[in-house]
């Protein structure tokens, strides 16, 4: 596990997206890749990945991801994804199980992190959301790399 609060991580990441080409298929691509390396830094995790928005009707769907298998679609206000979505703001939650409308894909999970992703018109496009399966495992600190990791990936894959 690699200190987070280190620019190198998110230097790293910004390499790793570096040259989209514009296509749906090197977007997966490069989402893919950030899920796997954003899992491997943070210890005490259990799920990490993207949703991604479908259709005009204000839905979620499941992107690239590590971690045990997850709902496929979710709707804007809707748990902690639908609300950071809706909001445009980053949610979170250190028990999942006091949050109204929780939505338990994974039944380990215990505390929850949800990072709005941005096209260049400010419309949410997507979410970056990671699970663990302690009670209060994310601080400022993983909220402000995270967002520091949406940015990167919002301004590399979505221009």
């Amino acid at each position: 596990m690699h200190d987070l609060g280190s620019g190198s991580v998110l230097a790293q990441l910004e390499a790793l997206v570096d040259g989209w080409d514009g296509s749906i298929e090197r977007r997966y691509c490069h989402l893919a890749n950030a899920a796997a390396f954003l899992y491997e830094q943070m210890a005490d995790i259990i799920w990490l990945g993207f949703y991604l928005t479908f259709g005009s009707e204000g839905t979620l769907m499941l992107g690239p991801f590590q971690g045990k298998l997850a709902c496929t679609d979710i709707q804007f206000g809707r748990g902690v994804c639908g609300k950071a979505a809706q909001e445009g703001k980053s949610v979170r939650v250190a028990d999942v199980h006091t949050f109204v409308d929780h939505i338990a894909c994974d039944s380990a999970s215990n505390s929850e992190l949800v990072v709005p992703l941005f096209d260049s018109n400010h419309q949410v496009v997507g979410v970056l959301d990671v699970d663990s399966s302690s009670f209060s495992r994310f601080s400022e600190d993983d909220q402000q790399l995270l967002e520091g990791a949406a940015k990167i990936l919002s301004r590399a894959l979505w221009t």
